[in-house]
């Protein structure tokens, strides 16, 4: 874990997100956090993510979400290198 990341700050801002309890309160709630430009960059990185884990090509990528090779890049490296993060999600998600 970052360690620069670790304050009371973002602990508070974690425990208000799993105090959600449905899609529509998140909605809610990050409308009133994030710009629209911040959720949909947080958005397509899942996405782009998924897409690396299912063995999609940069290029598949690129265009089936705009993202670009830079930010490719970057997830293919959170995902080799990171903290689990993503695998985590998606282990928890194939098995609902």
């Amino acid at each position: 874990m970052n360690k620069k990341i670790k304050t009371k700050a973002v602990d508070h801002l974690f425990q208000a997100v799993l105090s959600l309890e449905s899609v529509e309160e998140c909605y809610a709630f990050f409308e009133d956090v994030c710009t629209v430009n911040e959720l949909l960059s947080l958005s397509q990185r899942y996405e782009v993510a998924k897409m690396l884990r299912e063995k999609k090509t940069y290029l598949e990528i690129a265009e089936q979400t705009g993202a670009s090779t830079a930010t490719i890049s970057r997830v293919n490296r959170s995902l080799n290198y990171g903290n689990d993060g993503y695998d985590m999600i998606f282990e928890r998600l194939n098995k609902e």
